[in-house]
């Protein structure tokens, strides 16, 4: 039996050379790679694991996100503007030190895109008995807007008004 030596040099890389045939072939097969945007414009995130069960609702005017929170009491909805039109509502204590740990990237956390139709910068998140819940309300007009106030936008309504005499 032959015993080969170590080689002193550990790191070993083996090039090969794809024959003509096959290169000709592979420049046909490959499919241009686009760019996909790897970031969303708006983020919801909590600090809990990202497989938590979280009761998301969405009505007319909100998204309501529900969770149950072990030790999480006292937080508060931070609008973090990463780039400019990324933003990002972390939810987080009410303390200066919460806010240095804004910064770090943890991987696994539970996140949530919100569409753009939501107003990050005036998110809320409370916690009571436990329970988590941010609500992030979407753009809308104040007051109900003329939707409400008329019913169906589009609609003619003619006013014939009588004078005395």
């Amino acid at each position: 039996m032959k015993v080969h030596p170590l080689p002193k040099k550990r790191s070993i890389a083996t090039f090969s050379e794809p024959s003509r045939t096959l290169l000709g072939t592979m420049t046909h097969q490959q499919k241009k790679l686009r760019r996909l945007p790897h970031i969303f414009s708006r983020v919801l995130e909590l600090p809990l694991k990202s497989d938590a069960d979280v009761s998301v609702e969405e009505s007319s005017d909100c998204f309501k996100f529900v969770a149950f929170t072990e030790g999480v009491c006292d937080v508060r909805a931070h609008t973090i503007e990463i780039h400019p039109g990324v933003v990002k509502i972390v939810i987080g204590g009410n303390g200066d030190v919460e806010l240095l740990q804004l910064n770090e990237l943890e991987l696994d956390m539970w996140r949530f895109r919100l569409p753009a139709s939501t107003m990050p910068e005036r998110a809320s998140a409370v916690c009571v008995d436990g329970e988590l819940v941010v609500t992030v309300p979407k753009a809308g007009e104040v007051g109900g807007g003329e939707e409400e106030l008329w019913g169906r936008v589009g609609r003619l309504v003619l006013v014939q008004r009588k004078w005395p005499g």
